[in-house]
């Protein structure tokens, strides 16, 4: 994989993040130990060789950990979204204010279109834009234009039809190497053609959601025979537990804005 991460961006989990928007059925989390897994995971980026900056909570934005829905980061240029739930909209100011030291003038996503980042997966040979609940045909199509500008050659990918997704990045992944970690039961999308697919078994669809971090890739834990195909494949997984963000529809890539 080309690109290299040295620098990541993470907000804390707040005292009201049980009150996110969720349709998980696994009940509410337990704050202290989604703290516990959230610094592990910062920890698991800082071994990775990357410099983490992590925002404090803010009361006003349970879901405000899920930094990645806030901003679009590449190695030419950042693009501030404007996600699909009208009550995360706040979150991007503070975001676009925290990326302000790495990127000047970020481009904006504007209404009527909305963008969450879980639905942007760059890979190698161009970024993949998910239609979806929350990114819808307008935003997805700014997005698009934008990340021309820049240089990057985008695929729209309308996924508004499967049922079970949340966004793109709740069933794919770019591991590198030309690699897309897919979830079984994903139909044959002419868009994932270019690509190696590696499945994810329908078992383990949560393990879909994972990073490529430099020269590994984290995994949730949990689910063995997902990591031991990457290993297999010559990755190296660093499985994180990551129960208490499920419960809240959130993953790895989550998390963080890696850049």
């Amino acid at each position: 994989m080309s690109t290299r991460f040295s620098h990541a961006l993470l907000r804390l989990p707040g005292e009201n993040f049980a009150a996110g928007i969720t349709s998980s059925p696994e009940g509410a989390p337990v704050l202290a130990r989604a703290l516990e897994q959230h610094r592990r995971y910062a920890a698991a980026l800082e071994a990775c060789g990357v410099r983490t900056a992590t925002l404090p909570a803010d009361p006003r934005y349970p879901d405000g950990t899920f930094v990645e829905d806030a901003a679009i980061v590449t190695a030419k240029g950042a693009i501030i979204t404007r996600p699909g739930a009208a009550a995360r909209a706040g979150e991007t100011e503070v975001i676009a204010q925290a990326l302000a030291r790495h990127y000047h003038h970020p481009a904006r996503i504007t209404a009527p279109g909305t963008v969450d980042g879980g639905d942007v997966c760059e890979t190698d040979s161009g970024i993949l834009i998910g239609i979806t609940a929350r990114t819808n045909e307008d935003g997805a199509r700014q997005l698009a234009g934008l990340l021309g500008e820049l240089g990057y050659a985008a695929t729209l990918v309308d996924i508004r039809a499967v049922p079970g997704l949340l966004h793109l990045k709740t069933g794919i992944s770019y591991l590198g190497d030309g690699r897309l970690a897919v979830a079984a039961g994903l139909p044959p999308l002419p868009a994932f053609a270019a690509y190696e697919q590696v499945t994810v078994p329908a078992s383990e669809s949560y393990a879909a959601n994972c990073i490529r971090v430099n020269d590994r890739v984290l995994v949730a834990a949990g689910y063995p025979r997902f990591a031991e195909e990457l290993a297999r494949l010559g990755h190296d997984p660093l499985p994180l537990e990551m129960s208490e963000f499920r419960k809240m529809d959130g993953g790895l890539s989550c998390l963080s804005l890696r850049f």
